[in-house]
């Protein structure tokens, strides 16, 4: 499974998670966990609905997510944030 960045999300991880390192832990042991097992229920991953409903959501903890869309090649990581910030 291959993975692009969208460049929301490359400024939205800098700017939100890379300042707390023990976020941004969390965030590379579940993106590790999504590319090896993107259903594993611990990400709690879930189709979005109204206008994101091309989109689908994981957890990085119980707050932070990842917005991401599934194309033919790759997987596109859109945002990332909390709950109030990504939808």
């Amino acid at each position: 499974m291959k993975i692009k960045f969208y460049k929301q999300f490359v400024k939205h991880l800098t700017q939100r998670v890379k300042p707390n390192p023990s976020l941004l832990k969390k965030c590379d042991e579940r993106i590790a966990l999504f590319i090896k097992n993107p259903k594993d229920p611990l990400l709690k991953d879930h189709k979005l609905i109204g206008r994101k409903e091309d989109f689908r959501a994981f957890s990085i903890t119980g707050d932070i997510r990842i917005i991401y869309r599934q194309g033919e090649d790759y997987i596109y990581f859109i945002d990332i944030g909390s709950h109030n910030q990504v939808y």
